[in-house]
């Protein structure tokens, strides 16, 4: 069982959660507000679900990477081997890259492609990209590719989670797992 001194903070708690719900909901509606024979009232509540969480999400991530500078996580269990903490620190940071890389991404496509995000034009944000369809194109290229990558670190951290969690029960799953007060 992880100790008091090995779990993270609250805030990391709370900003590592909150921001999985999200993503993990992210992910199915990227995927399914693209497809044909939708609704357009569908497709086009799911565009504003997405372009809004996303704003949402970057928002996020740049308090959370504040945090984590400012606030180290605990250290590492003695018992992990080198080469895990490697692979967990470079999953970690990856995913902070694509979590902050993925909204930009997606801004920038829906902004030089000429769509609204109605979050930012109802708090009168202007657009802080030219109107380019090469521009979009370029983000919409970086933002499917960035979707596969995270999709895919999102299982390798989970898997490691899960394998943690329930085989090897060895308290580094519960490190970032809601307490109970």
């Amino acid at each position: 069982m992880a100790t008091e001194a090995q779990t993270y903070k609250r805030p990391a708690r709370v900003l590592h959660w909150t921001m999985a719900a999200l993503v993990i909901a992210m992910i199915p509606v990227g995927a399914l507000m693209i497809q044909d024979g939708l609704s357009r009232s569908l497709q086009n509540n799911l565009f504003i679900f997405h372009k809004n969480i996303g704003v949402l999400l970057l928002i996020l991530i740049v308090v959370r990477i504040v945090y984590r500078l400012r606030t180290p996580p605990p250290p590492e269990p003695a018992h992990l081997p080198d080469w895990q903490v490697r692979v967990a620190g470079l999953t970690h940071w990856a995913l902070y890259g694509l979590l902050f890389v993925m909204p930009l991404a997606g801004y920038v496509r829906v902004r030089a492609g000429g769509f609204p995000i109605e979050a930012l034009d109802a708090m009168g944000v202007p657009a802080l990209v030219p109107r380019s369809d090469a521009l979009a194109a370029f983000a919409k290229g970086v933002h499917y590719w960035g979707a596969w990558a995270i999709a895919i670190l999102i299982a390798m951290h989970v898997g490691a989670a899960l394998q943690h969690a329930i085989l090897k029960k060895d308290g580094v799953f519960q490190r970032m797992w809601p307490r109970r007060s």
